[in-house]
């Protein structure tokens, strides 16, 4: 490998950009649920799945970066 490409590997930036995206997605779903004049159950389950898999998802990154 080049020393670039370590360089960049070093780094974590594609980790580190795909939590972001996954933040601002989890963010954006329970904004958007927050916005409804009258949720169904399937739309709460639905934020609770994507809250789940957040919290899931941010345990895993914070142990991989150590």
């Amino acid at each position: 490998m080049t020393v670039a490409m370590e360089r960049i590997l070093a780094w974590k930036i594609l980790p580190r950009f795909m939590m972001l995206m996954m933040s601002v997605s989890a963010w954006r779903v329970v904004e958007w649920f927050m916005l409804l004049p009258d949720p169904t159950t399937q739309q709460s389950a639905l934020v609770s799945v994507v809250t789940g898999a957040m919290t899931g998802a941010f345990a895993v990154w914070l142990n991989n970066e150590k």
